[in-house]
């Protein structure tokens, strides 16, 4: 059967629907002027190389909700979720100061380059900051278009969701950044953090939407959000580690990035909750600094946070592992390796 997990037909067919939506956005650009083909270009150059998880756990619900997996309605659909993840992106790079994503120069750097190499006038980085929120707001508006287009009759039903999804995502980011202006951030509330910033966005709403559309009932939205909330919790604190911990080479991003960017993660709540007064004390003076990385990683190893955290991700997935079983039915074979995919990770 086919599944939303590791099926590399529906994440072409993604692709395909992503790259052919742009092009319609190109000919109405072209009534505009020429110089919106850069910001096409950089809008499907963002997206590309994604690990579509958004999308994938939106056919998950589809498929587990009992629709048919060779429905062409349910690609636009799930693909709207990557102009989402796009514009949270973008904006999410401009606001941390970020100077790559994937491997190549964030938005607002890439823009700032172009500015500076074509000796333009005004404030280089000022142009690129400004390109970055645009092209943020317009892939928002790009996903809720692109949603619309699938033309299913449960579409009103499942825009819900993605109304939900939009509001609890940026709730979540408010709550981080708050979080990054206080000397410290408890456990419990680094979580917080988590589950409406990653968890909530990544995989309930989306697993919401996919069940949604193919008719779901209230009893199966419950059980998927007791798969969806342990396991996108566990998806953001792989992500915290692979900040940390993560080869370069694959997560497209510097190791350490998240200590030289001072990100206030449940890795580093662990850390203040594990490590002795010296300890705390070196997090207080080197997180957000160059050269503090190097002390700060060897102290999440010392005082034990990197093992509570991993302990941490696989008492999550076993809690969705589970939630998936209870489901049944066509659920383990859909969700299972979907999950292995969000939470065994390298980039």
């Amino acid at each position: 059967m086919t599944t939303g997990a590791a099926d590399p037909d529906f994440r072409t067919r993604v692709d395909h629907t992503l790259a052919a939506f742009v092009d319609r956005q190109r000919a109405l650009f072209a009534t505009v002027g020429p110089d919106l083909d850069e910001l096409a270009d950089a809008a499907i150059a963002f997206v590309a190389g994604g690990k579509r998880l958004r999308p994938q756990f939106c056919f998950a619900g589809w498929l587990v909700a009992g629709g048919s997996p060779d429905e062409p309605a349910i690609v636009p659909a799930a693909a709207a979720l990557e102009w989402l993840q796009g514009s949270a992106l973008v904006h999410d790079d401009l606001m941390d100061g970020s100077d790559t994503r994937r491997g190549r120069p964030s938005v607002h750097r890439a823009f700032e380059a172009t500015h500076r190499l074509e000796r333009r006038e005004g404030d280089a980085a000022g142009f690129g900051e400004s390109v970055a929120v645009l092209l943020g707001d317009l892939m928002l508006s790009w996903c809720d278009e692109l949603f619309r287009a699938s033309d299913l009759p449960t579409v009103p039903t499942a825009l819900a969701y993605l109304d939900l999804c939009k509001t609890e995502v940026v709730a979540g980011q408010f709550l981080d950044v708050v979080g990054q202006t206080r000397d410290t951030l408890s456990v419990e509330e680094a979580m917080r953090v988590v589950r409406f910033k990653s968890a909530k966005y990544t995989v309930e709403r989306p697993l919401h939407m996919g069940a949604a559309l193919a008719g779901g009932d209230d009893e199966l939205i419950g059980a998927l959000s007791e798969v969806a909330l342990p396991l996108g919790e566990a998806f953001q604190l792989r992500d915290d580690v692979l900040g940390v911990f993560g080869d370069p080479a694959v997560t497209g991003k510097p190791a350490g990035d998240d200590l030289r960017e001072g990100k206030r993660t449940v890795l580093i709540a662990r850390t203040h909750e594990l490590t002795d007064d010296a300890g705390r004390a070196l997090l207080a003076e080197a997180l957000g600094t160059a050269s503090g990385v190097a002390a700060l990683t060897g102290l999440i190893r010392s005082s034990g946070a990197w093992d509570a955290v991993e302990a941490d991700i696989l008492r999550l997935e076993s809690e969705a592992d589970a939630a998936i079983d209870r489901i049944g039915g066509v659920a383990p074979d859909v969700l299972g390796p979907l999950a292995l995919t969000a939470t065994r990770r390298t980039r």
